[in-house]
């Protein structure tokens, strides 16, 4: 009765939404609320997806990650592989009229690597400074070769916003966001809804077929599962893995599923803050290891996602080019475990698990509750609004964060801002000089043998020491309406807006 009541009325929520006769509106359901709307300070998977619509970037992946051309059309890398200039697509303006141009692009790229709190600072640390050679030619240079650098502008680091519009709203753009995708920014509902409405002067206007997308947040796989069946939603993103076979019997349902190439895991608190020191699990590299060693990984897989993922131990698949095999998966081992724990002089260490009220992150907590509780742990779970959630492991006010990552093209992108020292998304803490080292060896390195080395060392001392523990690499799994066409299936799991049709 209550899970109906809920469904209820978040359809007659949505159902409420404004709506223009004769207007074609896109509306998808989100797993999250996101957290702040500019491409500098935002750290949500959610926010991305919101991105796709809103800030075009300078380049983007394919379905096989490829880089392909968005706002800069073509590149070329000087002889030491030291700079990178790029060509602009030209007659590109942002939503306020503003041109999108190479004085725009260096701006934009200094601003990801200056602004107070910049979550895209670390991605582009190589990057020494940019020339503007003319209106549609910009220059970035390099203190050394930078492999990732291309994959790292098909993200959010290349996504351009107004040079005008963030001067002049300061701290209070992401309330009003201007940049140059297809759809611009008209409000946002906390928790409620975030509306864009079609740019008309956008570039590539033919490609787009709607007036208007409305992202709404639903944390209950279910309830979105719902809302779409009933007609309120178009598109959902991470449908519940224990709803496939029953979407797939839904004549007027369409199902994708989608390989992630990022992760997900438990990050644990060992030097973020002081509340690292007050408990065995963020103090302890053995209770750690005890911890994981009490996982079952494959168990988790086929509780929590239904069979729907890869067990994983390291921040890209086994499947991956760059997994470093020379670190192989551990098996569940209980005695050992214990023993660990008797060694540390810890019987039955006690931590709580922070997680996102998602019901995947639910379930994981309390998988990973149970497999604990067999070799000793006491967990208690915190659920936790999702964008509160990032503010508290920003904190550091948090013992361990049930949190996943939806990847990069690069590796790199899945590894340098989570373990590299004060790095903006590093909750754990962990700051190693020798792994510092090795993460900036194998982002200069351009050859894959090179760069599969240092990965293969950072591994090995990342494995010991614990700062996170991967679980697995989780299947996308999108559900629309059948009248929805033109769906991209792009392993990052952002839904390209452009090309979409209501039939």
């Amino acid at each position: 009765m209550k899970l109906r009541y809920r469904t209820l009325l978040a359809a007659s929520l949505i159902a409420c939404l404004p709506f223009v006769a004769g207007a074609q509106t896109l509306r998808i359901g989100l797993a999250e609320d996101p957290d702040m709307l500019d491409p500098t300070l935002a750290r949500s998977f959610v926010g991305r997806l919101v991105f796709m619509s809103l800030c075009d970037k300078l380049f983007d992946i394919d379905e096989k990650l490829n880089i392909v051309p968005q706002l800069a059309t073509s590149y070329e890398w000087s002889a030491d592989s030291k700079a990178l200039t790029l060509k602009l697509r030209a007659g590109v303006t942002f939503h306020d009229g503003e041109k999108m141009d190479a004085e725009a692009v260096k701006y934009n790229l200094e601003r990801h690597k200056t602004l107070k709190g910049s979550s895209r600072s670390g991605e582009l640390r190589p990057v020494t400074s940019i020339d503007v050679i003319d209106a549609n030619t910009v220059r970035l240079n390099l203190s050394a070769p930078f492999a990732p650098l291309l994959a790292v502008l098909a993200d959010r680091a290349g996504m351009m916003v107004s040079p005008k519009a963030a001067q002049a709203l300061g701290e209070k753009f992401s309330n009003n966001p201007v940049c140059s995708g297809p759809f611009k920014f008209t409000d946002r509902v906390a928790q409620d809804r975030i509306t864009l409405e079609r740019f008309g002067a956008y570039w590539n206007k033919d490609a787009v077929h709607f007036d208007k997308v409305i992202y709404t947040p639903i944390t209950d796989a279910t309830v979105r599962l719902a809302n779409l069946r009933s007609g309120q939603f178009d598109f959902i993103e991470r449908a519940a893995s224990s709803d496939i076979a029953s979407i797939q019997k839904d004549a007027r349902l369409k199902l994708s599923k989608i390989t992630e190439i990022g992760y997900q895991g438990i990050t644990i608190n060992t030097a973020k803050s002081e509340r690292a020191q007050s408990q065995p699990l963020g103090q302890s590299a053995k209770v750690r290891e005890a911890f994981e060693l009490s996982l079952d990984r494959a168990g988790i897989v086929q509780v929590a996602m239904d069979g729907q993922a890869t067990p994983g131990n390291q921040w890209v698949a086994p499947s991956n080019s760059f997994y470093a095999k020379n670190v192989p998966m551990p098996k569940r081992d209980l005695a050992r475990a214990r023993a660990l724990l008797k060694e540390a002089g810890v019987t039955n260490p006690t931590f709580t698990l922070m997680t996102p009220t998602t019901s995947d992150a639910q379930k994981i907590a309390q998988v990973v509750q149970a497999m604990a509780k067999e070799a000793g742990f006491n967990i208690k779970i915190q659920s936790t609004e999702f964008a509160t959630s990032l503010s508290l492991a920003d904190k550091g006010d948090f013992d361990a964060y049930v949190l996943s990552w939806s990847g990069r093209a690069d590796p790199d992108g899945n590894l340098f801002n989570f373990i590299g020292c004060k790095q903006p998304n590093n909750y754990s803490g962990y700051c190693v000089p020798e792994v510092d080292a090795l993460l900036n060896d194998s982002r200069s390195k351009l050859q894959p043998a090179e760069r599969l080395a240092a990965y293969q060392a950072i591994a090995a001392q990342v494995s010991k020491d614990r700062p996170l523990v991967y679980l697995y690499h989780r299947d996308w799994l999108w559900a629309y309406s059948n009248k929805l066409s033109g769906i991209r299936e792009v392993p990052d799991g952002l839904l390209r807006v452009t090309g979409l049709k209501l039939n």
